[in-house]
C-alpha cells in the first residue's frame, strides 16, 4: 500500500529530529572543549607579571587581593550551581555562566582601580563556578552511548586545563602593553563559548530535552553543605595575604586538606562510589593545578628555562595522551574500574616523583613525562570514578575539587615562603640563590603532595574494607516493589522499581526513565474472517 504524501513528509521530518541528538552530542563536546578551559584559565592570579604597567595609584598589595578574588569566588559558588543543577537543566546555566564571563571580559577593558579589578574578578569566579558543573550536568544529560564518550571527554578537558591553565593565564601577557590584559585573556574564545551554549541552548528547547524533570531536586542538602567548608578555606586562603607567617600558612592549608579529606568521608552518603569519587576530586584538585603551577613558573626563560614557547609541545602532547586514556578508561569493563582508579593516582604520585627529577629541565621535552603522568593519571582516575555514580554524587566530589585547588596553592605557597625566606636570611642572596630556592621550594613540594595522595590511598582502601556493605540512601520514602507493581498496569517500570535498578532515574538518563508500555494489538481495518472470527463479515 502506497504512503499518503502526509505520511511521506512526516517520515523525513522524522529523519531530521533524529539527527538533532547528535547535534547536540557535538555541540556538547565542544562547549566542554572549549567553556571547561575558560573557566579554569581565570583562577590564575597573574597580576603581578605586569606590576610594571600598574598605574601607581593601583600597585600595591591591594591589586593582589583583589586580583586573587577569583579562585575563592569560584569554590564557594561550584557547590551553589550544583545544587542548581538538580532543579534546573545544564542548557540556561551555560549561557549565564559564560554572559558574566563574556561581561567581565568587556568590562575589563575599562577597569581602572583595585575595586573595579576586585568586582570583576568576582564574576569571573562566578562565571567559573557555574560553568565547571554545568559542563559535567550538560554531558551527563546526554543519552548513554553518547554520554559514554563525553564523559571522559570532560575528564580529560578538566585534567588538560589543570595542567595547563598557568601557562595559559601567562601566554597572552607575553609583550603586552596594558596590564588590563589579565582581566580579558581570551574575549573571542569566550564569545564563541557563547554563541555555542546560546545554539545549544534553543536546540534543547527544540527537542524538548530541556523541560527534563528533576525528579529528586529536593535533594540539595548536601551540595548546599558542601559550600560550608568552600567559604572557610576561602576566608583562609585571604587571611594568608597579611603577611602570615609560613608556617602559620602551612597549618592553614593543611587544617583545609583535613577538612576536605572528612567531607569526602561523608561521601558515603551517596555509596561507596561517590565516596571513591569524593577523595578522587580531593586528590586531582590539590595535586594537578598547585604543582604544574610551580613548574610553569620555574621553568620560564628568565629563570633559565625554555620559556613557554618551550613547554607547548609537551603540553599539547600530555594533552593528547591524557584524552586518549580517558576514553579508553571509559570503555574497559566494570570489574577494573577499582583498580583504575587506584592506577591513576598512582600514576600521579610517580608524576609528583619524575618532577623531583627532571625539574628543572634546559629544554621543554624533558617536562614531557612529569607532564603525561600527571595529567593521564587523573583523567583516568577521575574517568573511572565517575563511572556508576549518579550525578548527585558526581557533583558533591565535583564541589570538593577546587576547594582542594586553593588548598594546594596555599600549602605549597607555606613552602614556599618558608624556603625563600631562609634563602633570604642566609648573607649570600643571589640570582642562582633565589631560583634554587624556586626550584627546592617545588621538590618539597612535590614530596609533600605525593604523601597526601597515598594517605587518600590508604583511607579510601581501609574505609572499602569497613564499610563494603554500605548502598546509597533511598531518595524518598516508597512502596516497596511488590506492593506498588501490585497496582500498577502489567508491562510497566514503576518508581520504585526504577530506583531499586539505578538509583537516580532521571539524572542517569532521561530518555530511559520510564518506559513506554506497548499498546494491545487492534483489529486490522483491512481485515476479513479469521483467528478470531473478525472481520467486515463478523460485524
Amino acid at each position: 500500500m502506497a504512503v499518503p504524501p502526509i505520511q511521506a513528509a512526516g517520515f523525513r521530518s522524522l529523519g531530521r529530529v533524529h539527527r538533532l541528538p547528535f547535534v547536540l552530542d557535538v555541540i556538547v563536546g565542544l562547549l566542554t572543549a572549549v567553556a571547561l578551559p575558560l573557566a579554569i584559565v581565570a583562577i590564575p592570579n597573574t597580576i603581578s607579571v605586569v606590576s610594571a604597567l600598574l598605574p601607581p595609584e593601583i600597585a600595591g598589595v591591594g591589586i593582589l587581593r583583589a586580583h586573587g578574588l577569583a579562585l575563592p569566588v569560584m569554590l564557594c559558588t561550584v557547590p551553589l550551581a550544583g545544587a542548581a543543577l538538580r532543579r534546573f537543566p545544564a542548557a540556561p546555566i551555560l549561557v549565564a555562566g559564560l554572559a558574566l564571563l563574556a561581561v567581565a571580559d568587556v568590562a575589563g577593558g575599562f577597569a581602572g582601580s583595585t575595586f573595579g579589578v576586585g568586582a570583576l574578578r568576582v564574576l569571573h569566579g562566578v562565571g567559573a563556578g557555574m560553568l565547571v558543573p554545568a559542563t559535567f550536568a550538560a554531558s551527563w544529560e546526554r543519552p548513554s552511548p553518547a554520554r559514554g564518550v563525553l564523559m571522559p571527554i570532560w575528564a580529560g578537558a578538566l585534567a588538560v586545563s589543570l595542567l595547563a591553565a598557568q601557562a595559559l593565564a601567562l601566554w597572552p601577557l607575553d609583550a603586552v602593553t596594558s596590564w588590563r590584559v589579565t582581566l580579558q585573556p581570551y574575549p573571542l574564545l569566550t564569545g564563541l563559548a557563547l554563541a555555542l551554549a546560546a545554539v545549544y541552548f534553543v536546540l534543547s528547547r527544540l527537542t524538548g530535552e530541556s523541560a527534563d524533570a528533576r525528579a529528586e531536586s529536593a535533594r540539595r542538602g548536601h551540595l548546599v553543605l558542601a559550600a560550608g567548608p568552600s567559604v572557610g578555606i576561602a576566608v583562609l586562603a585571604f587571611g594568608t595575604t597579611f603577611n602570615w607567617p609560613s608556617g602559620l600558612i602551612v597549618a592553614a592549608a593543611g587544617l583545609a586538606v583535613v577538612m576536605l579529606l572528612a567531607m569526602a568521608c561523608a561521601g558515603r552518603i551517596e555509596g561507596p562510589g561517590g565516596r571513591v569519587l569524593a577523595f578522587v576530586m580531593v586528590a586531582v584538585g590539590l595535586v594537578v593545578l598547585p604543582t604544574s603551577a610551580q613548574v610553569t613558573y620555574v621553568e620560564l626563560g628568565g629563570l633559565g628555562g625554555p620559556g613557554l614557547s618551550g613547554l607547548w609541545a609537551p603540553f599539547g602532547l600530555a594533552a593528547v595522551i591524557a584524552f586518549a586514556a580517558a576514553l579508553v578508561a571509559g570503555r574497559v569493563s566494570d570489574a577494573l574500574v577499582p583498580k583504575l582508579v587506584g592506577g591513576g593516582l598512582v600514576t600521579m604520585v610517580v608524576g609528583l616523583c619524575a618532577v623531583r627529577l627532571f625539574v628543572p629541565a634546559a629544554w621543554g621535552m624533558p617536562l614531557l613525562l612529569p607532564f603525561v603522568l600527571l595529567t593521564a593519571g587523573a583523567a583516568v582516575a577521575v574517568t573511572s570514578a565517575l563511572r556508576g555514580v549518579g550525578l548527585r554524587a558526581a557533583l558533591f566530589g565535583l564541589s570538593l575539587c577546587f576547594p582542594a585547588v586553593l588548598s594546594g596553592f596555599l600549602l605549597g605557597t607555606g613552602i614556599q615562603v618558608g624556603w625563600l625566606r631562609a634563602v633570604s636570611s642566609s648573607g649570600t642572596v643571589t640570582s642562582q640563590a633565589m631560583v634554587d630556592g624556586f626550584v627546592g621550594a617545588l621538590h618539597i613540594w612535590a614530596l609533600v603532595a605525593g604523601f597526601v595522595v597515598v594517605i587518600v590511598l590508604v583511607v579510601g582502601a581501609v574505609l572499602a574494607r569497613r564499610l563494603p556493605e554500605e548502598s546509597p540512601v533511598p531518595s524518598r520514602t516508597t512502596p516497596s516493589p511488590p506492593e506498588a507493581s501490585a497496582s500498577a498496569p502489567a508491562g510497566t517500570v514503576t518508581e520504585p522499581m526504577m530506583e531499586s535498578i539505578g538509583g537516580e532515574r532521571s539524572a542517569a538518563d532521561p530518555e530511559t526513565a520510564m518506559i513506554p508500555v506497548v499498546p494491545p494489538p487492534t483489529r486490522s481495518p483491512e481485515g476479513t474472517t479469521g483467528e478470531d472470527g473478525e472481520g467486515p463479515s463478523a460485524r
